[in-house]
């Protein structure tokens, strides 16, 4: 493709680079460079692809699209106002508009875009569509899974991952759109069919500093939709029902007058059962998860089915057909007497929930084990310790994910807010030695709930992923009994 093709709709600001040269490939990634290929310079949040430019040339890369011009540079450049945009416009120019040959929804929020997406997934395929899947357990064509390390990938692999599935014969792309993504643009130039906001609960401050700065981020989304699916019950609503959508919808388990409403809500140990109601029109809503949570996911899901063309009481037919998600309040089958849940739980928002979905179930304790990530938001940390404290009868701490951090510091981090609850607690730092410890302690009709680590099948210690799947661990100590 000739460079100059490559910069379809992208503003030239200065340029030495030959237009009509032929390109064999881009990267934004210099140690992927290619004789004849362009690099794609773009400042990231730990450091700067301006820096990488003569290691690209080195390579063989014949021109750069800079957002600046580094000084001593030899290397033919196009210059931009943001080269970071520039790379999701060239993706979209070297794939052949991708984006716009599939539906493409979206949901963002601090929790329920995972099991969102998936039940939305499971709504239109049950009507005859083909989805692709992109979000946090991983990626999907059909049925054909893809591991993924990133809730939303960089722009260059999104638009290439959108052309696959276009080419696959996926007709609506369905994603979790991640407020890291909208903040760096990983998603610019891609126009919604219709977008859901979740929620917003503290996360991710490590990267946005604010609470303001990450609602911001999240209500981009709200730019770039025809059509907009809100939980008008969250307190961070408003920011997203003033982007420029044109066609603003709500739902809500308060508001009668939301347009997507739920009433008569009944939290079952197999699930929740509520009635829908919709512009005059009443249908009754069951969905296999259990929580006050899968209301809300419902909610959600349905109403991006229905603004994805599906009607709604054959939308609401599909989702009582609907299973959980890997992860998600997930049941271990153990043939006791007592039950283990799996959950991703890793913000306070998500403790509060899983907790209080097992409190209307259980019949003896409920038992949380947990710990914090690592390199993250550390104001968190006592928080979540403060609310397992007190939606728990016994809390065991431990490690999440400490990556570059000794996990007793975390662990000390978290204890004051267990300690205040005045809960009954234990500290085991080994991971796979609290699970085990959990399990020699349980007595019947427990409720034993271990949070955060949910799909992920790794532990990250010291940049090293080790691994852990806390569902085989479960079933291996029965099979050692």
């Amino acid at each position: 493709m000739k460079l100059k093709d490559l910069l379809t709709s992208l503003d030239i600001l200065e340029c030495t680079a030959d237009l009509e040269r032929d390109i064999g490939s881009v990267c934004y990634d210099s140690r992927k460079a290619q004789p004849d290929g362009l690099f794609v310079a773009v400042r990231g949040f730990q450091t700067d692809g301006h820096k990488y430019i003569p290691a690209a040339q080195k390579l063989g890369a014949c021109a750069a699209v800079v957002d600046y011009v580094p000084e001593g540079i030899t290397i033919p450049y196009v210059r931009v106002e943001n080269s970071r945009r520039a790379l999701a416009v060239i993706a979209s120019n070297w794939f052949g508009h991708p984006e716009r040959k599939a539906m493409i929804l979206g949901v963002t929020g601090t929790n329920g875009k995972t099991t969102v997406t998936n039940l939305l997934k499971f709504i239109l395929e049950d009507h005859g569509r083909k989805c692709g899947l992109i979000g946090t357990n991983g990626n999907m064509i059909g049925e054909r899974f893809m591991p993924t390390e990133r809730t939303t990938p960089e722009s260059f692999e999104l638009y290439k991952l959108f052309g696959e599935m276009v080419d696959e014969g996926c007709d609506t792309i369905i994603m979790e759109v991640s407020s890291h993504s909208l903040a760096l643009d990983r998603v610019y130039g891609v126009t919604f069919e219709a977008a859901a906001f979740t929620n917003l609960t503290q996360d991710h401050l490590d990267f946005h500093h604010t609470m303001e700065e990450y609602a911001a981020a999240k209500a981009i989304l709200f730019d770039r939709c025809r059509r907009s699916v809100v939980n008008c019950d969250d307190v961070w609503s408003p920011q997203m029902l003033r982007g420029s959508c044109p066609c603003h919808e709500t739902f809500s388990t308060k508001d009668p007058e939301a347009d997507y409403y739920a009433s008569d809500i009944d939290l079952e140990i197999g699930g929740v059962r509520f009635t829908l109601h919709h512009h005059g029109a009443a249908l009754p809503i069951r969905l296999a998860i259990p929580g006050m949570f899968s209301v809300y996911n419902a909610l959600t899901a349905l109403g991006m089915a229905h603004a994805a063309g599906i009607a709604l009481p054959e939308a609401a037919a599909s989702l009582s057909k609907a299973h959980g998600v890997k992860g998600r309040a997930q049941v271990v089958p153990t043939g006791t007497d007592y039950t283990v849940l799996l959950d991703y739980a890793h913000t306070p928002d998500g403790v509060e929930n899983i907790l209080t979905a097992a409190r209307g179930f259980a019949k003896g304790r409920v038992v949380a084990l947990f710990g914090c990530g690592g390199d993250r938001d550390k104001l968190k940390r006592p928080i979540m310790g403060e609310l397992a404290g007190r939606l728990a009868d016994f809390c065991i701490v431990t490690s999440d994910n400490p990556r570059s951090e000794e996990p007793m510091d975390i662990i000390r981090d978290i204890l004051p807010g267990v300690e205040q609850t005045g809960c009954a607690h234990a500290v085991i730092e080994d991971r796979r030695e609290a699970i085990r410890y959990a399990l020699d302690q349980a007595q019947s009709g427990d409720v034993l709930v271990l949070m955060g680590k949910g799909h992920e099948n790794y532990q990250e210690i010291k940049g090293v992923k080790h691994h852990l799947d806390e569902y085989e661990e479960v079933l291996a100590y029965f099979n050692r009994k």
